[in-house]
């Protein structure tokens, strides 16, 4: 199977993730933070070895502010939930997830979409600034479309937020661990993580990385400190983390990190934006193929690709394609508010995304299963 639905989840893990999954199912099945023997020990040493990785890695303050979440979706709603209040108003943006759209929906609070240029950063920026009012308190996006793969200007609109004294959270789902994300640089006050994909940790994790406090809990119980209270500590991780931690994800989230930096991001986007360009190229080719963005271009695109078929339904293609040996993903892929822009709410699209393992050989079987089609 040629794998190339990596915006769910990368694939095929590295194989030191895997080895250090197994070592972690051997050897540090302690429960950590919660005991003072040696087991339990040395497993809270593993944990916050990868809280100081993934601080060190996103430009966090420090390793404490790390905390590990069930996945990104928890992730962004600890944050839409723990921040916001009845009198409060958010801007988001015209391609979210339904991540954050539905938390922002349930939460009652009044939102306005800054609508995303598919090709002029300036006129996003501007939509934002436009949108922000006096009670705005929050401005929480995405790095980049899942759909489109778009990347928003996260640099600018974290200066904006600073300026006009508004919290800024990012929904890092699709780059983190594709592009530099520094969140001192970006003034990103929370950022919420899918380590599952650009990070090859295994499923079942999240994590988020505060630099601002979050007020409201989601979940309250045991966090191994301060255990005569009946209230949850008011210091992070353990403010947000109640109940044992997923302990061989978080070490497998560690040599992901570890995988990163030693292909390095340049490396990684380079390869996967490459193929992704040339992927586009071919389809435009294509006389049936309809495309719904510019070419993909460094620093505007992340490795994510949407086209359809003429005459054909995007998971009608997506099956074919699945049968023929490659898989990718049809539909609206949980973010209406992007097929909304581009006009594909009824039919969907088929999505192509590509990791670092994936190869231009793989692209061009592609491209003869879609030519066939």
């Amino acid at each position: 199977m040629i794998y190339l639905d990596n915006a769910a989840t990368t694939g095929k893990k590295p194989a030191n993730v895997i080895k250090a999954v197994d070592a972690a199912l051997r050897e540090y099945s302690a429960n950590p933070g919660r005991s003072g023997h040696t087991a339990s020990l040395k497993t809270a040493a593993a944990v916050y070895a990868a809280r100081e990785k993934a601080a060190e890695l996103f430009g966090a303050s420090g390793p404490e502010n790390v905390v590990f979440t069930l996945n990104c979706t928890h992730s962004i709603n600890c944050v839409i939930k723990g921040v916001l209040k009845k009198n409060d108003h958010v801007v988001t943006s015209s391609l979210e997830h339904n991540s954050v759209m539905r938390p922002l929906v349930k939460t009652g609070v009044p939102f306005d979409i800054a609508r995303v240029s598919l090709t002029d950063d300036r006129l996003t920026l501007s939509e934002f600034e436009r949108k922000i009012r006096p009670e705005t308190r929050l401005v929480i996006c995405t790095g980049a479309s899942n759909v489109l793969g778009k990347m928003l200007p996260v640099a600018q609109i974290g200066a904006l937020c600073r300026s006009r004294g508004v919290l800024f959270a990012l929904d890092a789902a699709q780059i983190a661990g594709v592009v530099p994300v520094n969140m001192r640089e970006m003034n990103i006050d929370y950022l919420c993580i899918a380590p599952h994909k650009g990070l090859y940790a295994p499923m079942g994790l999240g994590v988020l990385i505060c630099e601002k406090p979050i007020e409201n809990t989601l979940t309250e119980g045991g966090t191994g400190t301060n255990s005569i209270e009946m209230v949850q500590p008011d210091s992070l991780p353990e403010r947000l983390e109640s109940g044992t931690v997923n302990v061989p994800a978080i070490i497998g989230l560690s040599a992901g990190i570890d995988y990163v930096n030693r292909l390095t991001l340049d490396r990684i986007y380079s390869h996967e934006l490459g193929l992704c360009a040339y992927l586009y190229r071919e389809l435009s080719k294509i006389e049936r193929v309809k495309l719904y963005t510019p070419e993909p271009a460094a620093g505007a695109y992340a490795p994510v690709l949407s086209f359809n078929v003429y005459g054909k339904n995007s998971a009608e293609l997506a099956q074919y394609l699945s049968d023929s040996g490659i898989a990718v993903r049809g539909g609206l892929h949980c973010a209406p508010a992007a097929h909304r822009q581009i006009g594909t709410l009824g039919e969907g699209t088929v999505r192509v995304s590509v990791a670092a393992f994936n190869t231009l050989q793989e692209i061009k079987m592609l491209v003869n299963a879609v030519k066939r089609a």
